[in-house]
C-alpha cells in the first residue's frame, strides 16, 4: 500500500480504536447477535435477471478521486430509485472523512428498500463486522491490497457466523491467487469476488482487469466487476468476461436521471 490507500487505512485504524474505547468489542458482538436475520446478499447476485446481469448501485456522495459525485444527496430517496430502477443489491459507503459516507446511511436505507445492503468500507478489524451487523448490513467489504490473506479468511469466517457475505476484493493476480490459496481447501459459501478495476494506489482504472482476473476463477464463482463502468458497452464487456454482476456508483450518481442510467447500463 502507499498514497492515498495507506493514508485512508492508518487513519481508519484510530477510528476504529476510538470507537472500541466508546463502545467495547463485547457488547457490540452482542448487540449484533440479538438483531433481525441479515437478507443473503450473495443469493440476490445469483438469481435469474431479466438484464443477464445484476447491479449492485452504490450512494456515496463524494470519493478522492472524483471529489463532490453529487451535490443533492438523499441516500433513502437514492435507494428507493435504485429498487424501482431494477438493482439487485445497493453498496453504502460507510467511510466519513474520505467519503462523506456515515454508518446511519444503512439504517435509513434499510427501512425503504427490501434489497440487500453492502457496507462498503476500508474493514481492518473484526469489530467493524460485528458493528455493520449491528447497523443494519448484510454484507462486508474485504480488500486484498489491505489484509493479508489470512486475514480476509479469518473475516470472512466471522462475517459468515454472523449471516454475513462477504465481497473479497482483488485488483491483480498476485493478489488474487493470495486469496484463492487461502481458501483452496474449502471455498467459503459466503464469498463473492470482486474486480477492482481502480489500481487504489493510484487511482487508475482500466475494465479490462475484469476480463484478465476472471481467467483465474472458477466458473461456479461469484464474480462482481467494480469501478470504471460508465456504458452499455462497458457492461456487456465485464459481461462476457464472466461477471454475473457489476458494482456502479459515480457513473449512475452523476448523471441526472438516475432511474435512466440505470436502465441504459442494464439495457432495459
Amino acid at each position: 500500500m502507499n498514497n492515498i490507500l495507506q493514508q485512508i487505512v492508518a487513519d481508519k485504524r484510530i477510528e476504529v480504536e476510538r470507537q472500541k474505547s466508546q463502545t467495547p468489542h463485547a457488547d457490540v458482538v452482542a448487540e449484533a447477535r440479538s438483531t433481525n436475520p441479515p437478507r443473503d446478499f450473495k443469493a440476490a447476485l445469483t438469481q435469474p435477471t431479466p438484464a443477464g446481469i445484476h447491479l449492485i448501485a452504490e450512494i456515496k456522495r463524494k470519493s478522492p478521486s472524483a471529489g463532490v459525485i453529487r451535490d443533492s444527496f438523499d441516500p433513502a430517496r437514492i435507494a428507493e430509485v435504485y429498487q424501482s430502477a431494477g438493482a439487485s443489491a445497493i453498496s453504502i459507503l460507510t467511510d466519513e472523512k474520505y467519503f462523506d459516507g456515515r454508518l446511519e446511511y444503512i439504517d435509513e436505507v434499510r427501512k425503504v428498500t427490501d434489497l440487500p445492503l453492502l457496507r462498503k468500507d476500508f474493514t481492518i478489524d473484526a469489530y467493524q463486522i460485528a458493528q455493520a451487523r449491528v447497523a443494519g448490513a448484510d454484507a462486508i467489504l474485504l480488500i486484498a491490497e489491505v489484509l493479508s490473506p489470512v486475514e480476509i479468511a479469518e473475516f470472512a469466517n466471522i462475517a459468515a457466523d454472523f449471516g454475513l457475505s462477504a465481497l473479497v476484493e482483488a485488483h491483480n493476480e498476485k493478489e488474487l491467487q493470495g486469496v484463492l490459496d487461502v481458501f483452496a481447501a474449502s471455498f467459503p459459501a459466503n464469498v463473492i469476488i470482486g474486480i477492482n478495476n481502480r489500481d487504489l494506489t493510484i487511482q487508475k482504472t482500466d475494465i479490462a482487469t475484469t476480463a484478465q482476473l476472471a481467467k483465474m476463477l472458477d466458473a461456479s464463482m461469484t464474480i462482481v466487476s467494480e469501478s470504471g463502468i460508465h456504458t452499455r458497452d462497458d457492461v456487456i464487456n465485464v459481461q462476457q468476461a464472466g461477471a454475473q454482476a457489476i458494482l456502479v456508483g459515480e457513473s449512475i450518481l452523476k448523471a441526472e436521471d438516475i432511474n435512466g442510467k440505470v436502465n441504459e447500463l442494464l439495457g432495459v
